[in-house]
């Protein structure tokens, strides 16, 4: 059963400093490596037409340590290709908050100019004043993609077998969201 939004009424943005996007990707065959975007806005709009969903974060925002990784992850054409794609976007087609505290949403997913449909799920916390007078609910959500399916082609075969990268990546994102006035 779909709860009522009827607090969640309103426009809603991601409060940038309580926010958080992420990828994680397997590494090497025994590790995980994840890095964040510190760029980037999300936005929640509900009204009678229900609730929609966008976002999007700029690539060369992206948060990894060591400088030459970091310049290939985000400008390499089998990566990111920041300078001919340098944003990705997210917009929902359909978002579902349940009575349980659970949540979906399905949308399209577009990166490096390709858009392929997507689905996420996790929780919502229904909206509450905050310590300011302010208005603030929270959503987290969780996928898992094939990097492959976005042209994220690198790949180095590892000497014993397997790859030095998984094909999977996982897409987190926490939005601790501030209704707008």
């Amino acid at each position: 059963m779909t709860v009522s939004t009827q607090s969640l009424i309103g426009t809603f943005v991601a409060d940038p400093i309580h926010s958080t996007f992420q990828f994680t990707v397997r590494h090497m065959g025994v590790g995980k490596f994840s890095a964040s975007f510190d760029d980037f806005d999300a936005s929640v709009v509900a009204d009678e037409r229900g609730v929609r969903l966008e976002g999007s974060v700029r690539v060369a925002s992206v948060s990894i340590k060591q400088p030459d990784f970091r310049a290939h992850v985000v400008s390499g054409a089998d990566f990111f290709d920041g300078s001919n794609y340098p944003e990705l976007s997210f917009r929902s087609t359909n978002v579902v908050l349940n009575d349980d505290g659970t949540a979906q949403v399905d949308g399209e997913l577009t990166i490096k100019g390709i858009t392929k449909p997507f689905s996420a799920t996790g929780t919502y916390q229904p909206v509450t004043e905050d310590a300011f007078g302010g208005l603030r609910g929270g959503v987290d959500f969780e996928a898992t993609v094939d990097r492959r399916d976005w042209n994220f082609g690198w790949q180095a075969p590892l000497p014993k077998g397997g790859d030095a990268v998984g094909w999977e990546v996982r897409l987190t994102a926490h939005a601790e969201l501030v209704k707008q006035a």
